[in-house]
C-alpha cells in the first residue's frame, strides 16, 4: 500500500497542475527524447549520408527545407525564375511562404544573431502551442483524459522531429488548430487574423476555405437544432472567401514579381520532376496522385494498373473511416469535415512521395480517435510505436537521407 501511494502521489500531483503546465511537462519530456534521437542520428550518419560522417545536430536542424527558408529570410524571392538546362523552371524560393522564415529571423536576431537558432526556437514554442490547443480542441469532444493522451501521441508522433528543425510545420499546426478551435467554439472573428497567417505560413489554406464551405452547409442543415444566426452566416461566408483569396494570392504575387503567370505552379512542378522527369510544365488537378500511383507501383514491379486500383481503394477506405468509423465519428462533424477537405486538397495538388508523411500532419486531430479506447495498454502501446516510428523517420531522413525516398 505504501509503495502504491509513493507511485500514485506524483501522478496526483501532476493531475492537479493547470492544463497548460501539464501539457508543457509532457511536451518537454517528448522533446528530450526526440533530441536524444537526433543526437544518435548525427552520431550514426555514415560518410555517404546527406550530412556526412561528421554530422552534428545543428546541421540536421538546418538541413533540407530549412535551407530554403533561410534563403527566403536572407535573399527574398527571385525576380527572375531560375531555369534548368531543358528550359523548365527550376526549384526556387517561391515554393516557401514568408511568415515562418521572417518570424525566425526576428527571433534569431536576438540569439547571436542566428537564423537557425531562431527557427528552432519558433518551431519548439509553436509546437508546444499546437499541442496545447489540440488538447483543448479535443477535450470538448472526447473528454480531458483521452484528449491529453492524444496530445501526448501528437507530441511523440513519428514526425515529431519537425518540432525541432527549421520547418514551418509547427507554426502552421498551431495556427490551424487555433482556427479549428475557433470554428468549433463559434468564435468566427478570430479567423480574420488566423487565416492570413496560415495562408502565408504553409500551403493548405484553400483546404480550410473548402472546410468552411462544408461547415456552413452542415450548420445550415442543422439550423433547427443548432440555431444559425445571420451574423454567423456572414462570418462563415466572409472568412471562407478570405481563405480562398489568401490561398490564391501567392500565385498572383509570384506572377507580378517575376512577370511569369505560372511562376508558383511551375516552381512546385519543379520538385515533381525529381520523380517524374518527363512531367510537363502545366499543373492539372489530381494528376499528381494518378502519376504517383503508376510510378510507385511500377517501381515495386506491380504495374500501373495495380497502382490505380490501390489508389481508388485507398480513397474509398478513407471515406468509410471518416464517415463510419466509430471513434472518428465521436470527434464531431467539424473535425471530420476538415479531414475530408484537407485530403481532397492533397489529392488535387500533391504528388505523393516520402514527404506525404509530413503533409499528413494537418490531420493530427484524428489522434483523438486513436486515443479514445480507454485501455492503458493500448495507449502506452501507441506511444511506444510512435517513438519507434520517430527513430525510423529520423534515421532514414536525417542520418541517411541518401536516396529519393528519404526526403522529409
Amino acid at each position: 500500500m505504501v509503495d502504491r501511494a509513493l507511485i500514485t502521489a506524483p501522478a496526483r500531483g501532476v493531475a492537479a497542475l493547470p492544463l497548460a503546465l501539464r501539457i508543457a511537462l509532457l511536451y518537454l519530456a517528448s522533446r528530450l527524447i526526440t533530441h536524444g534521437l537526433l543526437l544518435l542520428a548525427a552520431a550514426l550518419a555514415p560518410p555517404g549520408s546527406r550530412f556526412g560522417a561528421d554530422a552534428t545536430v545543428g546541421a540536421l536542424l538546418a538541413g533540407w527545407d530549412a535551407q530554403w527558408y533561410w534563403m527566403v529570410a536572407f535573399a527574398g524571392y527571385p525576380q527572375t525564375l531560375p531555369l534548368t538546362d531543358a528550359g523548365l523552371v527550376a526549384e526556387n524560393q517561391w515554393a516557401f511562404l514568408p511568415v515562418y522564415p521572417t518570424v525566425a529571423g526576428w527571433v534569431g536576431a536576438l540569439l547571436g544573431p542566428s537564423w537557425v537558432a531562431g527557427a528552432v526556437v519558433v518551431s519548439l514554442v509553436a509546437g508546444y502551442g499546437a499541442t496545447y490547443v489540440l488538447c483543448r480542441l479535443l477535450t470538448e469532444r472526447i473528454g480531458a483524459g483521452a484528449a491529453q493522451w492524444a496530445a501526448l501521441m501528437f507530441a511523440c508522433a513519428p514526425l515529431a522531429a519537425l518540432f525541432h528543425v527549421g520547418y514551418a510545420e509547427s507554426l502552421f499546426l498551431f495556427l490551424l488548430f487555433s482556427a479549428l478551435w475557433a470554428v468549433q467554439r463559434r468564435r468566427y472573428a478570430w479567423l480574420y487574423v488566423l487565416i492570413p497567417l496560415m495562408g502565408f505560413t504553409r500551403p493548405g489554406v484553400l483546404a480550410f476555405s473548402l472546410f468552411l464551405a462544408l461547415h456552413g452547409v452542415a450548420r445550415w442543415l442543422k439550423r433547427r437544432t443548432d440555431p444559425l444566426t445571420t451574423r454567423e452566416i456572414v462570418h462563415i461566408v466572409a472568412s471562407g472567401l478570405l481563405g480562398a483569396a489568401v490561398g490564391l494570392s501567392w500565385m498572383v504575387i509570384a506572377a507580378l514579381v517575376t512577370g511569369q503567370a505560372d511562376a508558383y505552379l511551375a516552381t512546385e512542378l519543379a520538385w515533381r520532376r525529381n520523380w517524374v522527369p518527363d512531367a510537363g510544365g502545366t499543373f492539372l488537378p489530381f494528376e499528381g496522385f494518378v502519376q504517383a500511383a503508376a510510378f510507385w507501383f511500377s517501381q515495386w514491379g506491380l504495374g500501373a494498373v495495380a497502382g490505380y486500383i490501390a489508389l481508388a481503394a485507398s480513397v474509398a477506405l478513407v471515406a468509410v473511416l471518416l464517415w463510419r468509423g466509430k471513434h472518428v465519428r465521436r470527434l464531431g462533424v467539424d473535425l471530420r469535415l476538415w479531414s475530408a477537405a484537407y485530403l481532397l486538397y492533397l489529392l488535387a495538388v500533391f504528388f505523393p512521395q516520402s514527404s506525404i508523411l509530413r503533409l499528413l500532419l494537418p490531420l493530427s486531430p484524428l489522434w483523438g480517435a486513436v486515443a479514445m479506447p480507454p485501455s492503458r495498454v493500448w495507449r502506452v502501446g501507441v506511444i511506444v510505436v510512435c517513438l519507434a516510428g520517430q527513430w525510423w523517420w529520423i534515421y532514414n531522413m536525417y542520418a541517411l537521407g541518401n536516396t529519393f525516398w528519404r526526403i522529409p
